[in-house]
């Protein structure tokens, strides 16, 4: 169902590899509440995926761009305003990426040049993204920049690896640049904590299959799901939060808040008595 939320808005959505991902369904959402946007991924995850397939699809245009350098992130802001015919409106950072947690390393025997380009790619590439942003005077007023993160930034979760200090240094980049951005440029920025969400970049971490189980247990609501999280984006990038910002929001069924469940316990119980 349409809404019209986004009509006559502008953005930029970092991310979509396929189906799968947590940005393609943005992107469809967005699509739908009547938002135009640029698409923008690194040349080499644009070679794995189907975001020719997506573009298609929306109507949209896309920019290779590498999120960690500064001149490709410059062209994609300039390109982007000209192909949409103005100032940007919303930007979706939906990045992440280790290659410790690719190559199997344990988080107490990091490789730390690996462990320095997934800060750099996970976290670094946000305030790269804002920053240039930000010196362009690309944004409009009351528009509405969100990244996605994950509970790993809050709480021990032991494969996530080193994933998990990437998130929390891009939670705490939202809140920092998130103050300049808000007090000269009236523009948002959040962070969306997302259920654990079976995606193309998630299958990649040990034990996910695990995390998605245990987390859908946990949860009063069940897991948010990647559609689920898109309409929550959605609603973040409309008029309707206007003054939610610097918040890292968490969109999990319920699960940061919870300390066991009769499900959890239940499982817990019958494994012991076996």
């Amino acid at each position: 169902m349409s809404y019209n939320l986004l009509k006559g808005k502008r953005g930029i959505i970092f991310g979509a590899l396929d189906e799968n991902s947590i940005a393609w369904k943005t992107a469809e959402r967005v699509h739908e509440e009547g938002g135009t946007f640029v698409l923008t991924n690194a040349p080499v995850a644009m070679r794995m995926g189907q975001i020719n397939a997506l573009a298609e699809k929306t109507g949209s245009q896309i920019i290779p761009a590498d999120a960690t350098s500064e001149e490709d992130l410059q062209n994609l802001v300039e390109k982007s305003m000209e192909i949409l015919g103005g100032k940007i409106d919303f930007v979706l950072h939906s990045i992440g990426m280790s290659i410790n947690v690719r190559k199997g390393k344990h988080y107490t025997d990091q490789n730390y040049a690996w462990t320095q380009k997934g800060t750099d790619v996970s976290a670094m590439s946000f305030h790269k993204t804002m920053q240039t942003l930000y010196k362009q005077d690309a944004m409009n007023e009351w528009g509405s920049i969100v990244a996605l993160t994950y509970m790993a930034a809050q709480r021990v979760f032991p494969d996530y690896n080193d994933m998990a200090d990437n998130k929390a240094y891009l939670e705490s980049i939202a809140r920092s640049f998130g103050y300049f951005f808000g007090r000269d440029k009236k523009v948002r920025v959040n962070t969306i904590s997302q259920s654990p969400t079976p995606t193309t970049a998630g299958s990649g971490v040990k034990g996910f299959d695990g995390f998605i189980a245990y987390a859908e247990k946990m949860s009063p609501l069940g897991n948010a799901t990647a559609l689920d999280c898109a309409n929550y984006t959605v609603s973040l990038f409309s008029d309707l939060t206007k003054r939610v910002t610097l918040q890292n929001l968490f969109h999990d069924g319920g699960f940061s808040n919870m300390g066991v469940s009769d499900a959890v316990m239940n499982a817990f119980v019958e494994g012991q008595d076996k």
